[in-house]
């Protein structure tokens, strides 16, 4: 660390009251110790210490190069524990909290091969609505948040955020299967098995199909992302859904996302959020290396199939 020395020797010195205790603490000279402390005092052109007969005070502007000093340092040793955390396996606990559809989506895939990879590291994970996320963020309980729609929140900050398309789901044996893409007009003749009223799914539905002016009226209609995804593979009907909630079930062959040709449905923002004023630990960061990778491939797969997936994805790197 540059000037590490005369930092930790002004340090000591603040904290024993005289160059003598200081340089008994610190197993060096009294007089190499006297030697920084002239040099930095010449550096800076003011002195950091009155000499007194018993020993040492700081001046006015010592007080604040002390204050410096111990934020310079705490900093520091939080860095030195971070890179030792890289390079050698750390037991750790990553906290987050993310929503039903991506729970029950691709992150059950993700967290696997993490823990595969790092298997002294828990991962403790809870799925909930977009509304509980930044209040389980801000109340310390989780470290980090997954979501979608998620609402601008007072002290939280995005690392990163991509735009999902939003789409229509069906069978693999459905008729529409073998399409490229579908228009909101050509699915409304068959049964819909919908997201609950009031959930932001549902909303993104509503406010695509509202141009259509046609009443909506799903045969079944759930909270529950599993209960839709086994609907539409048994052909109770087709759903609209964002790629992503679907994902595992699409590699499977089970289902298949067409996306929308209708220019007037938004995309989904899914955000990956934390809390501004709170540095990630080792364990954590490493777990958001790791998810913002598999999700960049995962978008860069969908993006090469042809889906349009909104601007290029803006990737923040976590503190």
């Amino acid at each position: 660390m540059l000037h590490s020395r005369k930092l930790i020797y002004i340090n000591e010195i603040v904290r024993c009251g005289s160059i003598r205790k200081a340089a008994a603490r610190l197993n060096v000279a009294s007089s190499a110790v006297n030697r920084q402390i002239l040099a930095l005092e010449e550096e800076l052109g003011a002195p950091i210490f009155e000499r007194l007969p018993r020993g040492l005070r700081l001046t006015a502007a010592g007080e604040l190069y002390v204050e410096h000093i111990r934020e310079v340092l705490k900093a520091y040793g939080k860095l030195e524990a971070r890179l030792r955390g890289l390079k050698t396996p750390q037991a750790g606990k990553v906290t987050m909290v993310t929503t039903v559809g991506l729970a029950a989506g691709p992150l059950a895939q993700i967290v696997s091969r993490f823990v595969d990879e790092h298997p002294r590291i828990h991962v403790r994970l809870r799925d909930d609505g977009p509304a509980a996320v930044p209040v389980a963020l801000q109340s310390g309980e989780v470290d980090i948040g997954l979501g979608f729609n998620l609402p601008a929140t007072p002290g939280l900050r995005a690392m990163a955020s991509f735009d999902i398309p939003l789409g229509a789901a069906v069978a693999a044996r459905h008729p529409l299967a073998r399409q490229k893409v579908v228009k909101l007009a050509d699915l409304m003749g068959a049964p819909l098995v919908l997201a609950q009223t009031g959930s932001s799914l549902r909303d993104m539905i509503d406010l695509a199909l509202a141009p259509l002016g046609l009443p909506i009226e799903p045969v079944v209609e759930t909270n529950s992302m599993a209960m839709l995804k086994k609907l539409v593979k048994t052909g109770s009907g087709i759903s609209f859904m964002n790629p992503l909630d679907i994902l595992p079930d699409t590699k499977a062959g089970e289902l298949v996302f067409l996306p929308l040709s209708d220019t007037h449905v938004r995309n989904q923002p899914l955000k990956l959020v934390s809390r501004v004023t709170s540095a990630l630990d080792t364990a954590t960061s490493q777990f958001v290396e790791f998810l913002l990778a598999r999700l960049n491939e995962t978008i860069e797969d969908m993006r090469a199939a042809g889906w349009q997936l909104g601007p290029e994805t803006d990737v923040l790197q976590p503190a």
